[in-house]
């Protein structure tokens, strides 16, 4: 079954933070997707327009919201964030496919959801976490969100206003390399997690970031953690 290709048109391109882009852009009438899905974004290159090659961002925005959200961080040299840099802005029409993927929230009432994410690894958590607790789940819902400092911070606000609104929705933030004016965690995100899970028996885990983090996450829910090999779900990217 061939995969549809959409056409869609950026409405807005914000920095977030230090390397880090969001980009909003139109809905194409009929596109349907599941929180935690990606597409694929036709990416020329800068020097070359006619070079293209696809790269796979996260969707970030929910099903309900009227505009698809994404977010880039800026790896120096790669062909994605030149073209974010130098070639996207508002008006610019990008060639999308999707969605893609199976990185979705398993419904199971009796599972708790521990979500953990580095830097723009949060794009799908945005989509899943805020979905679910908009459609009414009342499970207890744990986000634990690293960067390396407070100027690495996005979307800090909104996922505070999200915690307010929910009383099940529980953020926590680790900067790895924080100022000393810091008062949160201080360490990376493996650390974060058995501070804040005492039993993981009735809990999900779900990681989204660096490979690294990703792989040490799964060794670790899987070794010391306890826990089987199916409430366990991550997503690396580079």
């Amino acid at each position: 079954m061939a995969v549809p290709t959409y056409t869609v048109t950026c409405t807005r391109k914000t920095l977030l933070a230090t390397g880090v882009y969001e980009l909003v852009c139109t809905k194409p009438e009929g596109f349907i997707f599941k929180p935690g899905q990606f597409v694929l974004f036709d990416v020329p290159m800068l020097e070359n327009p006619t070079d293209i090659q696809t790269r796979a961002f996260s969707i970030a925005s929910t099903p309900a919201e009227g505009e698809l959200l994404f977010v880039f961080k800026l790896i120096p040299g790669g062909r994605a964030s030149k073209w974010v840099e130098h070639t996207v802005t508002e008006g610019t029409q990008i060639i999308m496919k999707g969605p893609f993927g199976n990185f979705t929230l398993d419904p199971a009432p009796e599972k708790e959801l521990v979500c953990i994410a580095t830097s723009t690894g949060i794009a799908p958590f945005r989509s899943q976490l805020l979905d679910a607790l908009e459609r009414g789940d009342l499970r207890k819902m744990d986000l634990i969100f690293g960067v390396r400092s407070e100027a690495d911070l996005f979307w800090n606000k909104e996922l505070e206003q999200i915690a307010e609104k929910h009383p099940n929705f529980f953020l926590h933030f680790a900067l790895s390399q924080p100022s000393d004016a810091w008062k949160g965690h201080k360490g990376r995100v493996q650390t974060l997690v058995p501070l804040i899970v005492k039993d993981f028996t009735p809990k999900l885990i779900y990681a989204c970031g660096s490979p690294v983090m990703t792989k040490e996450i799964k060794e670790m829910a899987l070794g010391q953690w306890g826990m089987e090999k199916k409430m366990v779900h991550v997503e690396g990217y580079i």
